[in-house]
């Protein structure tokens, strides 16, 4: 856990999913910049579906905490490698749904969470961490050490 005068950073629990699925909401609502495509699904899917996944652990996440509510997250889905007999079978971490709300921006919060999420991936073994950062949040990434890889490949299958 890390604290500092302003947040605290902390592991994510179960039951934290409410928040964390509404903050889901307000960070998609803000990616489509008020203008969304059609009809929110309800929170309560989200809700659920964070429960479920925190509490069986295929899913990790951290969040930062200011005056007693949840002001930022990030998530961690743990991929296992098939064995190679001669390779390195420690996990890849996938980084994702990382958000601070407007009011927490600029002070650290950020960082601090990615931090924490780089301190459990280490002590965890992970191999790599990847992350499909958003234009917005790229620069964040690339501060705290992530960069371009140079020989992934990717297949879009939405067209």
């Amino acid at each position: 856990m890390t604290t500092t005068t302003d947040f605290t950073v902390r592991p994510a629990r179960p039951t934290d999913a409410r928040a964390l699925a509404e903050l889901r909401w307000a960070f998609k609502q803000e990616d489509y910049e008020g203008q969304p495509p059609g009809a929110a699904q309800p929170v309560e899917e989200a809700e659920h579906w964070m429960r479920d996944r925190l509490g069986n652990g295929q899913w990790l996440a951290w969040v930062a905490e200011a005056g007693g509510e949840i002001c930022g997250h990030v998530f961690l889905r743990p991929v296992e490698r098939v064995p190679d007999p001669y390779g390195d079978n420690a996990p890849v971490g996938y980084a994702t749904n990382f958000y601070v709300t407007p009011p927490q921006r600029g002070k650290g919060t950020g960082s601090a969470l990615l931090e924490a999420l780089k301190q459990h991936a280490r002590g965890a073994g992970f191999n790599t961490l990847v992350v499909w950062p958003s234009e917005r949040s790229s620069p964040l990434w690339r501060r705290s050490g992530f960069q371009f890889p140079e020989e992934v490949l990717e297949l879009p299958l939405d067209t």
